[in-house]
């Protein structure tokens, strides 16, 4: 099968057909309309394309494309020949940009695959394709995973043009580069990644080409499969890169240095490298003054801690440390788990396995019902493992509060790092108390020390601290102030000498 793409055209109508229904053999959308021209309708022509990818009644309009192209009508009255065809195209080749002309059968068959009509002629060693691609997709629509309430409403789509378009018509800039490539023997999905030239460091941008250099070959299906390849670590439960799928976001991230990837039929793109305190910020930052943007970005700093260290300091204080639990609080929690059979450390585990049984539940669930199951399923549970004396009253307070502060975090996958991470922290504040929870977040803490994305350290806007490089951390400083900050010095210099 493989030689028959390397085949040339032939002149024979019958075998270039021959070659195209063993290789779309049991393909029943697979259309091939014979059609006349000439005079008396004498010379045969063939249009092959797929029903289900293309215009629904394209015979008519690729005559009307030849009508143009040719300066003669098709017609049993007109003296139009094999030869006023062959010499209109290989004297003046096309001149629309939905055509092409193909010289062998695997160009002819890649063209079907990606929605064109192909017509082949009796007697000439070349086909005729254009595009007719027309397979419903989905509208522009507001942003489902990054809603905001000040901004713009407009996300990604599904398809890759549409966005990378999106993309240029924000930032018109000559700097601004996109390059494509296809990946996958099977479903030879399209690629691009796009950077900023002269903002992006070299070195980064060359590690990331060297890095997805060896994708041609692998199947493709979604922007996050591109994450394994381009992650330093592929075992660290930290996500090395970021997904958003809002233009601003995007745009925002080329004119901080960094690179993005998209993939044909995904509505995410990947921004690379990741930095652990971009995880902490979101494009509604900057539509807000600078105080408020400020107070958002430190609750979300302490929703990580809490989603991190609050079921594990828990475990503790209650295993260990009673002692630094005032008396009046100690004497309530001691009240609450009276007839409980478990240790607080079982305790923990089960109302956490049933609160992500929950969350999972919620998210497959249809979204009409989703929610109201999710937030009746909690209730309920909450309420009878109380009840039942499964539970007390302040671990189903931890717990709850160990979920909503992981939603407060903007991206996800950050969120599902802290789920990974909270459970070993977890067995080891209940068996060496607050010693073992300091071991533990030291152990993460070297380990985030030692993260690179794409050869950049994961924490480099904070260590070596620099007040200079965490004007854009934790604190939001006002706009011509983060002019000055050596991530955006690339526009200090476009702008005036103001300091």
């Amino acid at each position: 099968m493989k030689d028959l793409f390397s085949h040339a055209i032939s002149a024979s109508l019958e075998d270039n057909l021959q070659i195209i229904n063993k290789c779309f053999a049991n393909c029943s959308d697979l259309k091939v309309i014979p059609w006349h021209y000439g005079p008396d309708l004498k010379y045969e022509a063939s249009s092959v394309y797929f029903n289900t990818l293309t215009k629904s009644d394209p015979t008519n309009y690729f005559k009307d494309v030849l009508q143009n192209l040719v300066p003669h009508e098709l017609g049993p009255t007109l003296d139009v020949t094999v030869e006023d065809v062959i010499s209109y195209f290989e004297k003046n080749g096309v001149s629309s940009p939905l055509l092409e002309l193909m010289d062998n059968i695997g160009q002819a068959i890649k063209g079907i695959l990606d929605g064109k009509v192909v017509l082949f002629f009796t007697g000439w060693q070349k086909a005729v394709a254009y595009y007719a691609f027309d397979v419903e997709q989905r509208q522009t629509s507001e942003p489902i995973s990054e809603p905001t309430v000040q901004g713009p409403h407009v996300s990604f789509i599904e398809s890759l043009e549409r966005n990378v378009g999106v993309i240029r018509s924000l930032l018109k800039s000559t700097n601004l580069k996109f390059e494509f490539f296809t990946s996958g023997k099977q479903v030879q999905r399209t690629l691009s990644y796009g950077y900023l030239d002269g903002v992006v460091k070299p070195e980064t941008l060359n590690q990331f080409k060297q890095r997805i250099a060896s994708i041609d070959q692998e199947e493709i299906l979604d922007v996050s499969y591109l994450e394994e390849w381009i992650g330093d670590s592929l075992y660290s439960p930290f996500p090395q890169v970021r997904y958003t799928e809002r233009p601003d976001t995007a745009i925002t991230a080329l004119l901080d240095g960094k690179i993005i990837a998209m993939v044909n039929g995904s509505p995410s793109i990947l921004i690379c490298p990741g930095n652990f305190m971009e995880f902490f910020t979101n494009s509604e930052d900057y539509y807000y003054r600078t105080i408020f943007s400020s107070l958002i970005r430190m609750i979300r700093v302490a929703a990580f801690i809490i989603a991190l260290l609050l079921p594990s300091t828990y475990i503790a204080l209650s295993n260990f440390h009673s002692e630094l639990i005032p008396t009046v609080l100690l004497l309530a929690i001691l009240n609450t788990r009276e007839g409980i059979p478990f240790p607080a450390m079982v305790e923990a585990l089960i109302m956490e396995f049933f609160f992500e049984l929950l969350r999972e539940a919620g998210i497959r669930l249809p979204r009409p019902i989703g929610s109201a199951v999710s937030i009746v399923g909690a209730l309920v549970i909450g309420q009878a493992a109380i009840q039942s004396q499964i539970a007390s009253p302040v671990m189903v307070i931890v717990v709850a509060l160990t979920g909503i502060a992981s939603f407060a975090l903007p991206q996800y996958n950050m969120a599902i790092a802290l789920r990974i991470l909270r459970f070993p922290l977890m067995i080891l504040a209940a068996t060496f108390g607050g010693l073992g929870i300091m071991v533990g977040f030291i152990l993460i803490y070297l380990h985030l020390a030692t993260l690179r994305s794409l050869g950049e350290p994961y924490l480099d806007s904070l260590a070596p601290l620099d007040l200079k490089r965490v004007r854009d951390s934790i604190f939001l400083l006002p706009r011509r102030l983060l002019l000055h900050s050596p991530r955006n010095r690339h526009l200090y210099k476009k702008t005036s000498g103001r300091k």
